[in-house]
């Protein structure tokens, strides 16, 4: 049977005869739908976030894992959470197959092979305590099949994200499925688009939601963010001004004093402590500054 990312769309049809303007619409329209798929599984997604806050705490990883568009996403995401929540880069990882080459060209035979998608989940030597996404928009993409299957067979939480209905299989794997259906591509079978954009919807939330519960955020500021960079720096001492009211220059000073790190700062900013005091505080509280300030 012929997948639904597969077949062609009738609101597509002559796209080629159309005005820019007629174009730029029908991906309009056409956008609208992903996000509508990606609400309508707002549970299932809430329940793998879960999932993932449960991992995380006992210690475990989260593994992404696709083929060419989709493992693209899956790594773009993996490598954000370094910078935005100051996270080891271990504790979140991106696998394409085809390997990194394979983010900047399309190495497409390699999606076809399901023992390279299990010799990867063997070589990150999963437990009972990592999850492990697999990303397909297909819904059948060989490569993500065999790592899900291997990391069950490890003992691994799987989770997998198609934009398809999902195969029955993957019941006998006890893995957590999340569907938005976006129905056809604009171009048929890109699912670099509609499918590309509902998985990054998806993504989002899991890492962002996850850190939220795992205390990363203060209120909408990201106070774990690793200050690497220029733009960083400036954003931590915005940051630290908002929860503390302090100048700029007072913050600056902070910043200094704790190592570039936002939330330690306004620990001792707040509390009136020194560093080594201040990050025991933090501790004493599982790294929630809420709970501190509060």
């Amino acid at each position: 049977m012929q997948s639904t990312t597969e077949r062609r769309n009738p609101n597509s049809t002559d796209i080629d005869l159309k005005s820019t303007a007629e174009i730029v619409q029908i991906f309009h329209e056409e956008d609208q739908k992903a996000i509508a798929a990606v609400a309508a599984e707002s549970d299932a997604i809430a329940h793998a976030i879960d999932l993932c806050v449960a991992a995380f705490r006992d210690g475990g990883r989260l593994f992404y894992v696709g083929a060419g568009t989709s493992g693209r996403l899956g790594v773009l995401d993996a490598s954000e959470c370094p910078p935005t929540f100051s996270t080891p880069p271990e504790m979140v990882q991106g696998i394409i197959a085809g390997g990194d080459v394979a983010l900047r060209r399309s190495v497409e035979g390699e999606e076809d092979k399901p023992e390279r998608g299990a010799q990867v989940v063997r070589e990150r030597q999963l437990t009972s305590q990592d999850v492990l996404v697999g990303i397909a928009s297909s819904g059948r993409t060989p490569y993500v099949m065999g790592a899900l299957k291997e990391a069950h067979a490890m003992g691994a939480t799987t989770i997998f994200l198609c934009c398809v209905p999902p195969p029955a299989q993957l019941k006998e794997w006890g893995t957590h499925v999340i569907a938005p259906i976006v129905g056809p591509e604009i171009i048929t079978g890109s699912t670099r688009l509609k499918a590309g954009t509902a998985t990054k919807l998806v993504l989002n939330m899991l890492t962002t939601v996850s850190m939220i519960k795992l205390g990363k955020v203060y209120n909408n500021l990201m106070v774990d963010v690793n200050a690497s960079n220029t733009k960083l720096v400036a954003r931590s001492i915005r940051i630290v001004q908002a929860v503390t009211g302090v100048d700029a220059v007072a913050a600056e000073a902070a910043l200094a004093q704790a190592g570039g790190r936002a939330k330690l700062a306004i620990v001792m900013l707040v509390k009136g402590l020194n560093p080594t005091d201040a990050n025991a505080l933090l501790e004493k509280h599982s790294g929630f500054l809420r709970q501190v300030l509060d």
